[in-house]
């Protein structure tokens, strides 16, 4: 069975809606559909298509996705704006914009690691990531992505396209080799895509990274793409290629960039044998291993877990509340033009709530 029918009860959520128009389609929804809460008066006009990908925007409106679970990391995706509150800066915001519609544009980046690194397990990432590039992009207009690989250095293979085939068959052709370049091709997804006219506020950005999160060959560094992701308002997801039992420094960039930006990371090898007591029980020349490397029941259970960890991210994606503000902030003070904090709050115990760090109001 293919993982593609898996997923196909997963709708993709993962955009904004217009103000205006949502606010007319909302007259009457029902408390499980989206709704409009006190739009602002004026609200920002969507950014327009520019080279260097429209770093240099000033922020008028804070875009917020939210994603809350509860104690045991099950999506809970029934609350309503009253139950979120926004601090910025340490100051309770007003929502002028609440969303949980399950059917929101959005445009995903997936960027992936073909260096040598990927080689041991790459069968199994190849296939995963052409499932959950069909996944996320069924073949409405409403979704677009691209596709960037990296070895030495990054390479952009598919411009943005609504067709997921189309990504999911360059997928299955790519041969990893070489070194790595991860931060550069993360600064080639921020800057060198097609943009859908209105990113990042309509549809908005997301990437999905699949690497170890090691880096030997980049002109840029990890804090100068953090911040270019935290500019433009994009989160960050990763997927995590580093083996079970290894323990490198490296995968703790992967974690930085999503866990700032609001997304996570899922490691699908480290889990292989999360479900099985007494793994330890059985003595072997090449490790205290359940199941043999290269096993049948090694193999099933890395496809077990690739799956986990490819419906995670689609799960994280489509079962998001979006929330708007506009910060009340002087343009003539120079003390502003930094980084500022926000934090989410759900008034609920028990709930966990992953949301983007902060935000740069001004361009730098």
């Amino acid at each position: 069975m293919q993982l593609r029918s898996s997923f196909a009860f997963l709708a993709l959520a993962a955009g904004l809606g217009s103000v205006s128009t949502r606010a007319q389609q909302n007259a009457s929804v029902k408390p499980e559909t989206a709704k409009v809460v006190k739009p602002a008066a004026q609200q920002a006009e969507p950014p327009k298509a520019a080279e260097n990908n429209n770093i240099r925007v000033q922020v008028n409106e804070v875009v917020v996705p939210v994603t809350v679970t509860d104690d045991r990391g099950r999506f809970v995706s029934n609350l309503d704006e009253k139950d979120f509150k926004i601090m910025d800066e340490g100051k309770e915001q007003t929502i002028q914009y609440f969303n949980r519609d399950r059917n929101q544009p959005v445009v995903v980046g997936f960027v992936i690691d073909m260096s040598n690194a990927s080689r041991l397990q790459w069968k199994h990432y190849q296939q995963s990531a052409s499932e959950l590039a069909l996944t996320l992009l069924p073949g409405d207009p409403k979704f677009s992505g691209f596709l960037i690989t990296y070895t030495n250095e990054p390479e952009l293979l598919i411009d943005t396209t609504n067709d997921g085939d189309a990504i999911a068959e360059k997928i299955r052709q790519l041969k990893p080799a070489g070194g790595a370049a991860l931060y550069d091709a993360v600064y080639m997804a921020l800057t060198k895509h097609k943009q859908v006219k209105g990113e990042p506020i309509e549809p908005r950005r997301i990437l999905v990274i699949i690497s170890d999160g090691h880096d030997n060959a980049s002109k840029r560094t990890l804090d100068q793409v953090l911040e270019l992701c935290q500019r433009q308002l994009v989160t960050v997801y990763g997927v995590s290629t580093v083996a079970f039992g290894d323990i490198t420094p490296d995968e703790r960039n992967l974690l930085r960039l999503a866990e700032e930006t609001g997304g996570r990371v899922v490691s699908p090898l480290q889990k292989v044998y999360d479900d099985i007591s007494g793994y330890l029980s059985t003595p072997m020349d090449d490790g205290n291993y359940k199941f043999a490397f290269g096993s049948g029941g090694y193999s099933s259970e890395l496809a077990q877990g690739m799956f986990r960890a490819i419906t995670d991210v689609a799960g994280e994606v489509t079962t998001q509340y979006i929330l708007r503000y506009t910060p009340a902030i002087s343009s003539d003070d120079t003390k502003q033009r930094v980084f500022r904090k926000i934090d989410v709050v759900v008034d609920y115990p028990n709930m966990r709530v992953r949301a983007r760090k902060g935000y740069y109001p001004y361009a730098p």
